[in-house]
């Protein structure tokens, strides 16, 4: 099964994220199978490849709760719905 989670960069005290496409028996610092986005907690910046993330995400890969807060508020749940309607 494929998660999109956060995966730990940066140097101490001072974390930034990517985020990836990873197996779930994975470790955190683990081989990812695709880049996807970035997440910086200290500024609030993030990027996010939206085609790779909605492709991971109708393949059946799942968020974890953080990634998909994320996801949220950058709206990608409703472009992923908004392919689904446009499909049906």
């Amino acid at each position: 099964m494929v998660k999109l989670r956060l995966k730990r960069c940066g140097r101490k005290q001072r974390a930034v994220y990517r985020i990836v496409a990873i197996d779930v028996r994975s470790r955190r610092e683990g081989r990812d199978l695709s880049k996807v986005g970035f997440y910086d907690p200290i500024t609030n910046q993030t990027f996010l490849n939206l085609p790779a993330i909605l492709d991971f995400l109708k393949k059946g890969a799942q968020p974890t709760r953080t990634v998909h807060d994320i996801s949220k508020k950058a709206g990608i749940f409703t472009e992923l719905s908004l392919n689904k309607t446009k499909l049906n």
